[in-house]
């Protein structure tokens, strides 16, 4: 079994990524690190974990641990990801993994001169219901794809909370911004090539609030928006000229309802509806990564993705600074 080691009690870990490890058929938890040692305990305590430190080298230093997940604020995920590899664990990161597209290099660099396995956690590529829409587009059941579209917005003021804190990394680009892009990106197997957006960011926050993007595929368009103070919102829309693909709970598993994915047809005349019942996406996405560890041949989300990724973030954040067009 392979022993997972947390860096941190951060709420995604403790809500949803430490109980579907603790599910999984091929690992355990074994330790957990917080600087807040009581906390740690705490947490240990809830999920039975054995082992806990009150600092992230002494958990990388210890023989108990085989790889770590890290749910760390966003400006922390590159540091912790490099210390964590040159420790010689296996690394699982949180999205986004970096701010800037530059800064993933020194992690994949790490992940070579080590020999182990680094990823970014981006669930949403372990989910069935995503690899039906690869499926879907590929075999032509929509025709030729036109354009995609996008939407993942939620309603958060709290200035305390880590999305509203520019020095740890927040706001909607970096938090939401990623999936849409990510999602359009696995399904379709295509690069934007270019970037038009408008980005409104928060004059007391400092952050990105929101962002409404088009991108330029080549063979087909994209337009989404996201935002970090609108009411709650998810949908990925992929338009075709034999029909349309609907995913009703793109991003957030069963959050906002049932998992599926509506095939419709090009005079709305039928649809056929593909139901993902019980799908634990962290559970997937960490079964895969040890498998992959393991070195079975499966698909992971590989940080030369993240690279290209970020790429197209960065090149949102520069759109938004100028009328017109933006190379990714």
């Amino acid at each position: 079994m392979f022993r997972w080691g947390i860096l941190s009690t951060a709420k995604i870990g403790r809500e949803f990524v430490i109980p579907q490890l603790l599910d999984a058929e091929n690992g355990v938890v074994t330790a957990i690190a917080s600087r807040d040692e009581a906390r740690g305990k705490a947490v240990a305590d809830r999920f039975g974990i054995p082992h806990v430190f009150s600092s992230y080298d002494a958990l990388l230093a210890s023989s108990e641990v085989d790889g770590v997940y890290i749910p760390l604020p966003t400006s922390q995920h590159v540091e912790w990801a490099v210390k964590a590899a040159d420790a010689k664990k296996h690394v699982l990161v949180e999205k986004p993994l970096a701010l800037e597209a530059e800064d993933i290099r020194q992690v994949i660099e790490a992940r070579d001169r080590n020999g182990v396995l680094v990823s970014e956690a981006f669930m949403v590529t372990y989910h069935p219901q995503w690899r039906k829409v690869r499926e879907l587009i590929a075999e032509g059941a929509i025709g030729r794809l036109h354009h995609v579209q996008g939407a993942f917005s939620y309603h958060n003021i709290d200035p305390d909370n880590m999305r509203n804190r520019p020095e740890l990394g927040g706001g909607g680009l970096p938090d939401i911004g990623v999936y849409p892009t990510v999602t359009t990106r696995f399904a379709t197997g295509r690069e934007p090539e270019r970037i038009q957006a408008t980005v409104e960011r928060d004059p007391k926050f400092g952050t990105d609030i929101y962002a409404s993007v088009k991108a330029d595929f080549g063979a087909f368009e994209m337009s989404f928006y996201v935002s970090t103070q609108m009411a709650a919102r998810q949908q990925m829309i992929f338009h075709g000229d034999k029909g349309f693909i609907d995913v009703a709970t793109p991003f957030n598993s069963r959050v906002y309802g049932d998992d599926c994915v509506t095939l419709h047809s090009a005079d709305h005349a039928s649809a056929t509806v593909y139901r993902f019942s019980d799908q634990r996406q962290y559970r997937l996405q960490a079964e895969a990564f040890v498998r992959a560890v393991n070195g079975e041949a499966v698909s992971i989300f590989t940080l030369e993705e993240s690279l290209h990724n970020q790429k197209v973030i960065d090149a949102i954040f520069r759109a938004g600074e100028h009328d017109g067009w933006e190379a990714v």
